[in-house]
């Protein structure tokens, strides 16, 4: 019953935002200045008021999931080291009507052009800064200004094709760009998994609420991409400093996405003036490179020397206009803060007309006037460094710059500002609008700023109808990085009227003709080639693990020559198991990870999860597993992990280069530690219960007992293991395998001479095939065992250079 004189709160919106409280003075996303819910936000407002609690809860364990499952991670950075966190997706989106999305767009694309026409004077004919728009130190002591590049026009004739811009809604309701990025920017990738996420959370909502797609921004900026190759045959690569940048996911998912080849530095080499990438197949030329490192990593020769991320003469191939750089090097100059307080007046001058989005309020303490306001202003607002740091999750607070600089404690702001004078920048303190997070179920303001990418397509700029908002962690605070505690949110741009249901596919206007396979760059072979081994060696080494644990249950070590023959056998492969799970299984299994995260926009998101759980349960293993049965079952359970990985992988890959490379990679570890397997527990002097053990091992027992109806005895277990060409747990098999694989690969063309190679394979196989189970030996296995590994080399120098 209520009580007297308040009367109950039935209505489900009344309910939820019962405890919604916006701050005073500042704007809300969700609540209008007339104190009403923004009508852009009323139907989902609606449909999550009558959700009820545990409806919410399962909807966004639903997103949660997704992410996790997809492997969707940022790397986080501390003082001892990075670790990769969980994405941390705020479960409401921000929404925006589409006729206020329309004058953002209007906005950004203009500035957008005025950004390109100021970065195309810089590098040309440098009429700002002559005619007094710009201070000269404000360019020439840039470290982002490349000199080398001055003079240089793109081929194609744009600086920028992909550019994004930090906006947020100030004090008054209007929009403002708090920064420009045009380096290399990030988060378009995460701006469609926030999609996908926040669909699964809403799954019911979602497809009836008129809200943009963002699969044509995408499609159209794809196909921009390869429109703006010089010839067919050129490639379009994505070029990443790596798997351990902080947003090397987006890397990748991007790539796998687009259908593009993800590179890096040491993928690419400059011959004659043409940017080539490496591949099993040669050098293949790379017409267009969308550049995800900054300028000064491109090329050691010109720019930073230290630098191990960029290819020698990348500055040569620019200049030579066999590739187009997206966005060009040098184009990062345009993210200096300092620029900020000069482009109103650009714009004017350049284009007749002001900024449609203004600047935050912006000063350069290089001159006197400004440098005097600022220290009459200090303490309203921010000071730091002109140069800020293009990281997307590093970003500092929204209303200053990342500090390059440190104010001595003995030294007022004024002397300061007066010291650093040329090198510093202020701004205005800006307090951002706040938009509806859930915290614990409770719906509560927090601040937040958008990021919006657009991209140079046939038809000019076209606007991602979406983007990126980046939510603070708490009421008031302007921390809204990742890195320092913040989450981010879809962006829902919500039309009136029906939208298209967009996709990657383009409307087919000729016959379909299947396209080629495209190119194998030879460091991504290698990882697959390795990836291949590294599992396989897991796979072989739990085997072993388990046969010793269930024997050890049986009969201590002391008791036992076959248990204490086995822990020798298992420390001579790093994997002594005494102390337990030993740490070279784990090593063995963080390789495989490593190789396969090295991979990840070729890798399926399925295969990598199944690899993920694998390195994870073993680590939980190895502080739970006792020695004996318990750790035997663990084996057990760690060897069906492996299996369905290895079913997974092998099941769903394209039965192209990739796949040949992983697969050569397994049949030869294969191959070796079944070699190995069979010098040690098929020698005659081996003890009692070894044979038992091989056949085990090679999990062969029922095969052998269907092949031969007899006890196992050596001449069996040989023939089985090393001559049966039909057993795929036989070393005969692997290397027929091998074969085959090589076969179809470049350069082993019907009618040519053998390679290498080809000789070394074919010498293993015919070593191996005119042996009887009587005449291999255990030093005739060993020495088949160092031809097998040799093959490893030849496989690097032919195809993986």
């Amino acid at each position: 019953m209520a009580m007297q004189g308040r009367p109950a709160i039935v209505d489900p919106v009344a309910r939820l935002l019962a405890g919604y409280r916006p701050i005073s003075g500042v704007p809300d996303e969700l609540f209008g200045a007339d104190g009403e819910v923004r009508p852009v936000w009323s139907t989902l407002i609606e449909a999550i008021a009558n959700m009820s609690p545990e409806e919410l809860a399962a909807g966004q364990a639903r997103g949660d999931q997704y992410l996790r499952d997809a492997g969707v991670f940022y790397r986080q950075y501390g003082p001892q080291d990075a670790a990769e966190r969980d994405w941390p997706l705020s479960h409401l989106p921000v929404l925006i009507a589409e006729d206020e999305w329309h004058e953002i767009a209007d906005g950004l694309i203009q500035r957008a052009d005025l950004l390109e026409r100021v970065v195309a004077d810089l590098y040309g004919d440098n009429s700002l800064v002559a005619d007094g728009y710009l201070p000269p130190a404000l360019v020439a002591d840039n470290p982002e200004w490349l000199r080398p590049l001055v003079g240089v026009t793109p081929r194609g004739g744009h600086f920028l094709h992909f550019v994004a811009f930090d906006i947020g809604r100030g004090p008054h309701g209007e929009w403002w760009v708090l920064g420009d990025r045009t380096q290399a920017p990030s988060g378009a990738g995460f701006a469609l998994e926030n999609r996908i996420a926040t669909s699964r959370v809403y799954a019911d909502h979602l497809s009836q609420s008129k809200v943009h797609r963002l699969a044509g921004f995408f499609r159209t900026f794809r196909d921009a991409l390869i429109g703006m190759r010089e010839h067919e045959d050129g490639r379009v690569g994505i070029l990443t400093p790596g798997p351990m940048n902080d947003t090397y996911f987006e890397h990748a998912y991007i790539a796998r996405y687009l259908g593009f080849m993800l590179l890096e530095g040491d993928d690419l080499t400059v011959r004659d003036g043409q940017l080539m990438v490496r591949t099993v197949d040669g050098l293949s030329p790379v017409s267009v490179l969308w550049r995800r490192l900054d300028s000064a990593w491109a090329d050691p020769l010109e720019l930073d020397e230290t630098s191990a991320l960029g290819t020698p003469g990348m500055l040569g191939a620019i200049r030579s206009g066999s590739v187009t750089m997206v966005n060009a090097l040098g184009s990062g100059v345009l993210e200096t803060r300092g620029l900020l307080a000069f482009l109103p007046r650009i714009c004017a001058e350049v284009t007749g007309a002001p900024l449609k989005l203004p600047n935050i309020a912006t000063w350069w303490c290089g001159q006197a006037s400004e440098r005097a306001y600022v220290k009459a202003n200090a303490q309203r607002m921010t000071i730091g460094s002109a140069y800020a740091t293009r990281h997307l999750f590093d970003l500092d607070e929204v209303s200053a710059v990342a500090g390059a600089f440190t104010r001595p404690l003995d030294m007022t702001v004024e002397d300061w500002i007066e010291a650093r004078a040329g090198q510093l920048v202020a701004q205005e303190a800006v307090t951002l609008s706040t938009t509806p997070a859930f915290e614990e179920g409770t719906l509560v303001p927090r601040p937040m700023s958008l990021r919006v990418f657009l991209a140079r397509t046939r038809d000019g700029w076209q606007v991602m109808p979406g983007g990126f908002a980046r939510i603070g962690r708490t009421a008031g605070s302007a921390k809204l990085a990742m890195q320092q505690g913040g989450s981010a949110a879809d962006v829902w741009v919500v039309s009136p009227h029906d939208v298209p249901a967009e996709t990657m596919l383009a409307t087919a206007s000729t016959p379909y003709l299947r396209q080629q396979p495209g190119v194998l760059p030879s460091r991504a072979a290698d990882n697959l080639f390795w990836l291949g081994r590294y599992v396989e060696r897991a796979e072989n080494l739990v085997r072993l693990l388990r046969a010793y644990h269930l024997r050890l249950a049986e009969a201590p070590k002391e008791a036992s020559p076959l248990v204490a023959h086995l822990e020798t056998y298992l420390a001579e492969l790093g994997a002594d198991p005494i102390d337990g799970l030993p740490e070279g299984l784990v090593d063995t299994l963080a390789s495989a990870s490593t190789a396969a995260d090295n991979i990840r926009d070729r890798f399926s998101v399925d295969g990598w999860m199944a690899l993920d759980d694998l390195s994870k349960t073993v680590r939980k293993m190895m502080r739970t597993a006792r020695p004996g049965d318990d750790t035997a079952l663990a084996m057990g359970i760690l060897l069906r992990k492996i299996s369905g990985f290895s079913g997974l992988v092998h099941e769903n890959m394209y039965r192209f280069m990739g796949w040949r490379f992983l697969s050569c990679g397994r049949s030869l570890e294969r191959a070796l530690s079944l070699t190995a397997l069979l010098a040690t527990f098929a020698d005659p002097a081996a003890p009692d219960g070894s044979l038992d053990l091989a056949v085990e091992v090679a999990d062969s027992h029922m095969t052998h007992r269907r092949r031969y109806a007899v006890a196992t005895n050596r001449a069996t277990v040989v023939d089985l293991l090393a001559l049966d060409p039909l057993n795929p747990r036989a070393v005969i098999y692997q290397l027929n395998e091998i074969a085959e694989h090589i076969s179809v690969l470049p350069g082993s063309e019907l009618h040519r001479q053998l390679s290498p190679l080809q000789r070394a394979v074919l010498q293993a196989r015919t070593d191996l095939a005119v042996e009887t189970p009587e005449t291999l030996t255990s030093a005739t296995l060993t020495r088949l065992g160092d031809e097998i590994a040799s093959l490893s080399g030849h496989i690097a120098s032919t195809y993986l250079r």
